[in-house]
């Protein structure tokens, strides 16, 4: 078990290097890096380059789910000198011991691997330098008779030939394995990461000079089950059907995992609740459709046949229900424990809710639906507005899950909405949220993935207050919110859209949140 979490006060950052100092490696920074206190270190974390945005909160998450409650805040970051942040080597301080870097290196989508770092310098001398000054009680463990190990040499921003990664390796004879080479399943894998001072043109972000990273591997990401999930080769998917990545992302930002119950009230085809499910979480689900629900595109095609497809356990039910009017009866509150959805927000595909424009202006009185029509009806509908949507997903979040549950939902963002002084996301009182991570999809809008977590219950002064905010939210943001304004601001045509040749050199010269 993990040792209780230190108050944040008393996790302390190393001092930023200032300016014109030298290299960590280079003179005496490294074991200051490095420094443990109470059996917590920094590692050198590596991430894939791309979904910059959602790289850190995922680590995050994940340490709160491995490590209990608090572990994610008490996460600290730092980045190597001479870094930019969407660089993929970045240092981070988690509160446990290794196998809490292990469970998250292993469960993550976007961590490539998290090392125990030796050493780092701007050239292979100071790298020598670092490592010969590391503490030996620290390496020796791991260079042992007993022992198998391998090298790997990497690169980030630059290829390496297979003979200079020979050369790079054979240059490494000061320190003293002992053990046995092992290439295919060695005991210790030890990385040499080298990244170059690349010019700013090749879409990668700057970074001023070489630096060369030598560790041992404490975690790697497991991404084989990107290409078993890929949409190309599931039997039932619709046009808004999730990435399976970003379900995965969603599930992760969740804290989906064995003996949890996780909800999609816009279930569609499932890909959400297939990731929560791959996790070990029990899921339920619910759509307004009941052709999508009930009849996919037949009986071997359908939202079950997903889940029989990768042997998953199928959802408790999936419910025909409307999130505007939801099913649940009254006094029933707190069961879930994560919330995570897409909800439709009239880009791709716009939202629907019960009652018909017909029923809702009054036109016609509310009905009821004959015995011997019931099979085969299905109800009328109307068109249901974002700001709708968002008021009541949060209203049936805070009633239903748990305190200590995760709301988790994509929100669209136009990208010129830069409103000073008012809230940018929707707000509840009983939910904090936890991290907001951009997907930049054109020039004019992005969507938002939004991670909430319930701090308190849910009661009548509560939904008052939640009422009262959501009215001033809705009031800053009237122009897009309402039904069809969001889709014309994405799609209709605009002279700003023709930016001057001034504004076009602005532009930053590596991907970055394109990603």
């Amino acid at each position: 078990s993990l040792r209780p979490i230190p108050r944040r006060s008393q996790l302390r950052f190393p001092p930023p290097a200032a300016a014109g100092d030298a290299t960590p490696s280079a003179v005496g920074d490294l074991p200051e890096v490095l420094e443990r206190r109470g059996g917590e270190m920094w590692y050198l974390c590596v991430f894939y380059h791309r979904l910059l945005d959602y790289r850190r909160p995922e680590v995050q998450s994940l340490a709160e789910l491995f490590g209990g409650p608090g572990a994610g805040d008490a996460v600290e970051w730092r980045m190597p000198e001479n870094h930019h942040e969407d660089s993929p080597f970045h240092l981070v301080r988690l509160p446990g011991d290794e196998r809490l870097a292990a469970q998250i290196a292993n469960r993550s989508l976007l961590v490539k691997g998290i090392f125990e770092l030796w050493g780092q310098g701007a050239t292979y001398d100071e790298l020598e330098k670092a490592i010969r000054e590391y503490p030996d009680e620290r390496k020796l463990p791991y260079l042992t008779p007993e022992s198998s190990f391998k090298i790997v040499v990497d690169s980030f921003g630059k290829v390496i030939s297979f003979e200079e990664q020979n050369e790079i390796i054979k240059g490494f004879t000061y320190i003293p394995f002992e053990g046995r080479v092992n290439l295919k399943k060695p005991e210790h894998k030890f990385f040499v990461l080298e990244t170059d001072d690349y010019g700013s043109q090749n879409g990668l972000p700057p970074v001023v000079q070489k630096t060369v990273f030598f560790g041992r591997e404490v975690g790697a990401a497991d991404r084989h089950l990107l290409p078993t999930y890929q949409l190309k080769s599931r039997k039932y998917i619709g046009p808004t059907a999730m990435d399976c990545e970003m379900a995965f992302l969603m599930a992760n930002q969740g804290l989906a995992r064995t003996g949890k119950l996780v909800y999609d009230p816009f279930v569609g085809t499932g890909s959400i609740l297939v990731a929560a499910a791959h996790f070990g979480a029990m899921t339920m689900g619910a759509d307004i459709d009941i052709r999508v629900v009930r009849d996919g595109r037949g009986p071997d095609c359908n939202i079950w046949s997903n889940f029989e497809q990768y042997k998953l356990p199928e959802p408790l039910c999936v419910l025909r229900a409307d999130n505007n009017l939801p099913p649940w009866r009254p006094g029933l509150k707190e069961i879930f424990d994560a919330i995570i959805c897409d909800p439709p927000y009239g880009v791709r595909a716009g939202g629907r809710k019960s009652g018909g424009r017909k029923l809702l202006k009054g036109i016609i009185p509310p009905y009821t639906v004959p015995d011997e029509k019931r099979e085969n009806h299905i109800p009328s509908t109307a068109p249901y507005s974002l700001a709708e949507c968002v008021h009541d997903l949060l209203h049936l979040a805070a009633r239903m899950l748990v305190v200590g549950g995760r709301l988790v939902f994509f929100y669209p963002m136009l990208r010129e909405d830069d409103a000073a002084g008012v809230a940018k996301f929707p707000e509840h009182p009983c939910f904090k949220l936890v991290s907001s991570c951009e997907q930049i999809l054109s020039l004019r809008y992005s969507r938002v993935l939004l991670t909430m977590v319930k701090v308190g219950p849910y009661t009548e002064e509560v939904e008052r207050m939640g009422e009262e905010r959501h009215q001033e939210f809705r009031e800053n943001h009237q122009k897009w919110m309402e039904e069809g304004n969001l889709h014309t601001a994405v799609f209709s045509p605009a002279e700003h859209d023709k930016k001057p040749e001034s504004d076009r050199g602005s532009k930053p010269k590596y991907r970055g949140k394109y990603v």
